[in-house]
């Protein structure tokens, strides 16, 4: 599903009623929301409307445990980090126990946390065969999400969850959760905006597929559903009927 926006303003509105919906929801069937956060400039006005009221009161916090999708390897200290946007914009601000917030950083070498980190989301969903009740994403205007980015050869992973990396054009470890993981997630929700990203949106939605070119084409839920929250910019190459679906 891709619903359009004519503001950035509006689609963040839209996202805080999704993010409110899915935790009410999740602790109600279940007893507890998992939800895997992302990164960039695209889900700060989510996050800060989130720490306001009165949505701050509409999340069950004590019950909610947040992981990433991605991260830069660097320490949480560091501005580059996904996780201190999140604590700076959200997480401080809300009342979440400490113990149930797992960021993708730790003191080992990238490529052993990202074991240790496929090991604990494992051991918190068990044998379940969905995972995320919601998986937050943005999307590159190289088409890239998480980080999966295009010519990786995380791309083609078929079985691990997490992966750390070195990726060259960044001279940087990335670490990731993988396809094959985001794809088990109950509700994934891109959000998307400004003219930058039209052309990316336009190939991952109507151009062939290629997901080595256009990493977001690996997304596809195996039991849960996608929806694109975009703005009109990022919208103006895509078909009518597909921004009216």
């Amino acid at each position: 599903m891709i619903r359009v926006f004519p503001n950035t303003a509006e689609l963040s509105q839209a996202a805080v009623d999704i993010f409110v919906q899915a935790a009410q929801e999740a602790v109600k069937n279940q007893g507890k929301f998992s939800v895997a956060l992302t990164g960039g400039s695209s889900p700060e006005q989510l996050y800060r409307l989130l720490a306001q009221s009165p949505y701050r009161e509409q999340v069950p916090w004590e019950q909610t445990f947040v992981f990433w999708g991605d991260e830069r390897w660097v320490p949480l200290s560091d501005e580059r980090s996904n996780a201190k946007l999140a604590f700076d914009a959200l997480l401080n601000s809300v009342p979440i126990p400490k113990n149930q917030i797992f960021p993708m950083y730790g003191d080992s070498a990238p490529e052993a946390y990202a074991d240790h980190y496929e090991n604990l989301i494992r051991n918190h969903f068990g044998n379940s065969d969905l995972l995320f009740d919601l998986m937050l994403l943005g999307m590159g205007d190289d088409g890239h999400t998480a980080s999966l980015f295009p010519g990786t050869a995380v791309l083609q992973e078929q079985s691990r969850w997490v992966q750390a990396y070195y990726l060259e054009p960044q001279q940087m470890y990335r670490i990731t959760l993988t396809a094959p993981c985001i794809n088990r997630s109950k509700k994934i929700m891109f959000l998307t905006f400004g003219e930058k990203k039209a052309e990316a949106l336009y190939q991952v939605q109507e151009g062939e597929r290629n997901f080595k070119k256009y990493p977001s084409q690996l997304i596809n839920p195996v039991n849960g559903n996608t929806i694109w929250l975009v703005d009109e910019s990022a919208a103006a190459k895509l078909s009518e009927n597909l921004k009216n679906e």
